[in-house]
């Protein structure tokens, strides 16, 4: 398994000198399969360079998309997708927890006038929103060679994660989950550390310090301690901090990455952790 982060800027795009480094651009992920299987994370602003590339291949032409939650920068995205405008691209929205009208609705509704010049119904690629091989009761979708199991998270409005499973290998990505404050239908704090025990790779939400969380508690974000001590408890192998803050430069990522690393040496823990970053690609 692949994965491509291909936005990772939380709540506003940012382009510019002081985000070059990490990166600009909001949530969206690209997953590729050992067998080929193209699976989309949200639709950030990150999916407009991903669709660009994506057009270039002649053979991928069916892609499977799901979402988190309808935030504004989780969807912004969509609207700017090239193959959303062609008509050889079939898009299937495997809607995990959520209602197959939920997902259209949310994707139709930020494409209405005023607000965009064209209406979901006017692009042209083949939509389908239902999954050939819909959730269980447990939230796991199994296609070929991939399970996807969808979990709630404590967010605004609430939202979900995902685990990916392919050959042994666990993937976890929760963009956007506030560990230290309970959320109307989130669950508590012991049940993230029984979701990410023991995955070889976690992609959370660390966006705030603990000072900035003074002002910020509730928002629906995680600092980047709070984070960091999830995965030591949880046992995970590898964390990657996600959903930067928009007025965080690169030096200062640079800076609580080194604090983060210098926390995971003084708890004896083997963590790898990193600052996820526009363009990597991790492989399990």
């Amino acid at each position: 398994m692949q994965i491509k982060i291909c936005g990772c800027r939380g709540s506003l795009p940012t382009p510019g000198r002081s985000t070059l480094k990490y990166g600009g651009n909001t949530t969206c992920l690209e997953i590729r399969s050992n067998q080929g299987q193209l699976v989309i994370i949200d639709a950030g602003s990150g999916l407009h360079k991903l669709g660009n590339e994506l057009v270039s291949e002649v053979s991928q032409k069916h892609i499977r998309f799901f979402f988190t939650h309808s935030h504004w920068d989780h969807l912004m995205g969509f609207p700017f997708f090239p193959p959303a405008y062609r008509s050889d691209y079939t898009l299937r929205f495997c809607s995990g927890p959520h209602s197959q009208d939920t997902v259209k609705n949310f994707l139709s509704h930020q494409m209405q006038a005023p607000f965009f010049p064209l209406e979901l119904d006017n692009l042209n690629a083949n939509m389908i929103f239902h999954c050939d091989n819909p959730c269980h009761e447990d939230r796991v979708c199994n296609f070929d060679e991939l399970g996807v199991k969808a979990f709630p998270v404590n967010h605004p409005n609430g939202g979900f994660g995902y685990r990916i499973i392919e050959e042994g290998k666990v993937f976890a990505f929760a963009p956007d989950n506030e560990l230290d404050y309970h959320h109307e239908g989130g669950p508590d704090p012991d049940y993230f550390v029984d979701i990410f025990r023991g995955v070889d790779l976690l992609i959370h939400d660390s966006q705030y310090n603990d000072e900035e969380y003074k002002k910020t508690r509730s928002w629906g974000h995680s600092t980047f301690n709070s984070t960091v001590d999830l995965a030591i408890k949880a046992g995970v192998k590898r964390l990657g901090l996600f959903h930067h803050d928009p007025d965080r430069t690169d030096e200062e990522l640079d800076e609580q990455l080194a604090i983060c690393q210098e926390r995971i040496r003084m708890a004896g823990s083997s963590l790898d952790c990193f600052v996820a970053t526009e363009g990597m690609t991790l492989t399990l």
